[in-house]
C-alpha cells in the first residue's frame, strides 16, 4: 500500500465511526513531518451546528497541537473532496498539500464546483490530489445517504 493509500484509509476510519454515529461518513486526518498529528470525522449532528465538518475539527485539532495557525509543512487526507467553508479553512491555515478520495458534485470546491487553482489573488494555493481509495470513500457515502432514504 502506497503511502497515500495508508493515511486515506486512516481518514476512512473516521469516515467509518462518523457513519456508526448517524453523520454524514467524511474523516480526515493531517499528517506533518511523516507522522499522523490529528485524525477527525464529521460531527456537527452531535455538536449541533454546521461548521464541525471533519476538516474544520482536523484543523483545529492540528493548530493545538502544534501551538501555531499556520499549519505549513501539513498534508490533509480527507474523504471528500471539501466544500466552501472548508477549503477556505484550508487557504487560511495554509496547508501544503490536500488529498481527497472522492469527488463532491454537490459541494466541492478545490475542483468540482469550484477551480481553486483558477481563483486569482488567493494568498495561497494547496497542492491537489483526488480519487485516492474512490471507490471506498464514495461507497460509504452512498451506503449512508441510501439508508436515509
Amino acid at each position: 500500500m502506497e503511502v497515500k493509500e495508508r493515511y486515506m484509509s486512516l481518514a476512512y476510519k473516521e469516515a467509518e465511526k462518523a457513519f456508526a454515529e448517524d453523520e454524514v461518513p467524511i474523516g480526515c486526518v493531517i499528517v506533518y513531518e511523516g507522522k499522523v498529528i490529528a485524525k477527525a470525522h464529521n460531527c456537527k449532528v452531535r455538536k449541533n451546528c454546521a461548521i464541525f465538518h471533519a476538516e474544520i475539527e482536523c484543523i483545529n485539532k492540528t493548530c493545538k497541537k502544534l501551538d501555531n495557525w499556520n499549519l505549513k509543512g501539513c498534508e490533509m487526507y480527507v474523504t471528500l473532496e471539501p466544500c466552501l467553508m472548508c477549503t477556505g479553512a484550508i487557504i487560511n491555515s495554509r496547508i501544503d498539500k490536500v488529498y481527497y478520495g472522492c469527488k463532491d458534485p454537490k459541494g466541492g470546491a478545490l475542483e468540482s464546483n469550484v477551480e481553486l487553482k483558477k481563483i486569482s489573488g488567493l494568498n495561497h494555493y494547496p497542492e491537489i490530489s483526488g480519487g485516492i481509495l474512490e471507490k471506498e470513500c464514495s461507497a460509504i457515502l452512498k451506503e449512508f445517504f441510501k439508508n436515509k432514504r
